[in-house]
């Protein structure tokens, strides 16, 4: 059981929050108590993300079991409110199983955030992370025209999260300054700017009255952007949108998901790939198609509609209502910084 945890803690949560604690039985018997983060993070649209998060988890436990000749079993069962959620795990020995070969990237797998090569997908990896996907479809955008629209509008995406202050509690808090690693929140290393803008980033973030006065009369959003967004948007391979056959509603679709996001994540690496998710354009039309407010600033509101349109016209019609995770993907240098993962024990409950 140590064994396995230990690899599969390295599964991926938004803005690695890690929402879930073990609460081991026995050798071969645990529960997994998982707390969305809706509460506090405006990200994490219904606990999307978190189910999404779970998902990973799953599929990590998986693969991680078939490595050293272990079959798992997974109950899952609401809690008292709608933002836990308890999985029972169980391990049984099978002689039949075989490893996984993609239990040695669960390590490796991280977030690439700077520009990728131009360099187009071959005809089987294209395949391969399609196939890791199944039962779910791969739509590609990788023509530069299309690299070039997708750019737009990630551009266009950022500055709604860059000017909503409830998005900027969120900035606040997961980001490590000055550091290259974290075991709970995104080192600012990893986030993909140059030194100079970050140092003035977390002097500007010190408190959302500077965030404003930027943004108003500084052109706050420009630089962050281009760096973050449109630069990378541009410098990839391809984008991709992982897209369900029905409209995902409960959150047991989005764990399914989260099991093929997953897999498709660990394919890419496994491939020599690298990967990152743009999620925001899809958060963004949850909102929207929802009814449900992203931010009590009028003016951030009313943003969300173009957003979802032009998202509609760029990946396709169904992405905003089938959609179900985003990324661009590419050749390059595994991330130089990233976020690792709280130890073993600390994740333990006692």
């Amino acid at each position: 059981m140590a064994d396995i945890l230990e690899l599969a803690r390295w599964a991926p949560s938004g803005d690695n929050s890690q929402p879930w604690r073990f609460e081991v039985f026995a050798g071969d018997r645990a529960v997994i108590h998982v707390h969305d983060t809706r509460s506090h993070c405006v990200y994490d649209f219904q606990g999307r993300a978190t189910q999404l998060a779970v998902g990973a988890l799953i599929e990590t436990l998986h693969i991680a079991a078939s490595s050293i000749g272990y079959r798992v079993t997974i109950t899952s069962e609401a809690g008292a409110v709608p933002t836990h959620t308890k999985h029972n795990l169980g391990l049984q020995p099978d002689g039949a199983i075989k490893s996984d070969p993609l239990a040695a990237s669960i390590t490796r797998r991280c977030v690439q955030r700077r520009p990728l090569s131009f360099r187009s997908l071959t005809l089987d990896q294209r395949r391969a992370l399609e196939d890791a996907a199944a039962p779910y479809t791969l739509r590609w955008l990788d023509t530069p025209g299309q690299r070039l629209e997708m750019a737009r509008l990630l551009f266009i995406s950022a500055k709604t999260r860059l000017i909503a202050p409830e998005a900027y509690e969120v900035h606040r808090a997961i980001i490590a300054w000055r550091s290259r690693y974290s075991d709970d929140r995104v080192p600012d290393q990893a986030l993909g700017l140059d030194p100079l803008t970050l140092r003035l980033m977390q002097w500007v973030m010190r408190s959302w009255k500077r965030v404003r006065f930027f943004n108003r009369y500084l052109a706050g959003t420009y630089m962050p952007r281009l760096q973050l967004d449109l630069i990378p948007g541009l410098a990839c391979a391809a984008h991709f949108a992982l897209i369900s056959t029905s409209s995902p509603r409960q959150p047991e679709d989005f764990v399914a998901a989260g099991r093929a996001m997953q897999r498709l994540w660990l394919t890419a690496t496994h491939l020599g790939l690298q990967l990152q998710p743009e999620m925001t354009p899809l958060i963004f039309s949850w909102y929207h198609d929802s009814g449900t407010r992203f931010s009590q600033i009028e003016a951030v509101q009313r943003t969300l509609p173009a957003i979802r349109d032009r998202l509609a016209k760029v990946m396709g019609e169904d992405v905003p209502s089938h959609g179900v995770f985003m990324g661009r993907v590419g050749w390059g240098k595994q991330a130089a910084s990233r976020s690792r993962r709280l130890p073993l024990d600390r994740l333990i409950n006692r």
